[in-house]
């Protein structure tokens, strides 16, 4: 038996870090904080933020998501050998919605753009 090395646990734990900041940062899209750094942040409290240092990061985080996720629509079209049927169908759908998450946050980004505008 093969025991997993540091690196395992490491990596879902950066991964799952990773995700949640690139949740966040997403809200800072919608939310006052995305435009205005907050007052309680040292030397940069109360200062704009610049509209690109907002929209190009997001961007790129869009066509990463639609390279990641689109694949998932075609889950289904896969055989996937290893998994019963049950499981195909249970796997599939709970990673469905990732596939809205690239076309949303377009949207989202789009909607920066104009109230910033």
């Amino acid at each position: 038996m093969v025991t997993p090395g540091p690196a395992g646990p490491l990596y879902l734990i950066a991964l799952s870090v990773l995700a949640e900041i690139a949740a966040v940062l997403t809200l800072g899209l919608v939310y006052r904080w995305g435009e205005v750094v907050p007052r309680w942040v040292p030397r940069a409290g109360g200062r704009t933020i610049p509209v690109k240092a907002v929209v190009i990061p997001a961007w790129i985080a869009v066509g990463v998501h639609a390279v990641l996720w689109t694949q998932l629509l075609f889950w289904w079209a896969i055989p996937h050998p290893d998994m019963t049927e049950v499981g195909s169908l249970l796997v599939g759908f709970t990673y469905l919605p990732l596939v809205a998450w690239a076309p949303l946050m377009a949207a989202a980004t789009v909607a920066y753009r104009r109230r910033r505008r």
